[in-house]
């Protein structure tokens, strides 16, 4: 058998070498391009679309927010107007349940048929004009809650249209 000396000094002589000497990998290469220079009115170009950019962007986030604002506060003004109708709903069937059972009363007390007669046709007159002006107030407040929901979004949309024709 025989025997082979190694001469380690030399190796590590030789790994020393290679370690101090500049590797070249693809990452070096890329970094080590040439820098280009970019023509300045291309980099004012640049600078005035990224300008207009931003600009475009705050008025948009400002016209949503806005009318974010105002989705919100027509939510609440139209729960507020359908609560008051149905309230006068509510308030108009009660006193219309009130008045047959007061009408059924007097019927009651009638001891002749034309008096039966007169009582009800006093009756069906009185409930006509009744329910005549309940429907009227329900309208009223149908027609107000309609204009105040639709006027902020009217300014809104107005105020819009004034913005982009500022653009």
């Amino acid at each position: 058998m025989t025997t082979t000396k190694i001469d380690t000094k030399k190796i590590e002589s030789k790994a020393e070498e290679a370690a101090s000497k500049p590797t070249k990998s693809i990452e070096n290469e890329v970094f080590a391009m040439n820098k280009m220079e970019v023509p300045a009115f291309i980099q004012q170009m640049t600078e005035k679309s990224a300008d207009q950019a931003r600009e475009g962007y705050a008025k948009v986030k400002s016209a949503s927010e806005e009318a974010s604002v105002m989705m919100e506060d027509a939510m609440e003004v139209t729960r507020d107007g359908f609560m008051e109708m149905n309230l006068k709903a509510v308030d108009a069937a009660k006193d219309n349940s009130e008045a047959v059972f007061s009408h059924m009363r007097e019927l009651f007390g009638v001891k002749n048929i034309s008096e039966a007669i007169e009582l009800q046709s006093s009756f069906s007159r009185k409930q006509y004009d009744t329910v005549s002006q309940q429907v009227k107030e329900i309208q009223e407040s149908a027609s107000k809650l309609a204009t105040t929901v639709s006027q902020p979004a009217k300014e809104v949309f107005t105020k819009s249209m004034k913005d982009m024709k500022l653009a």
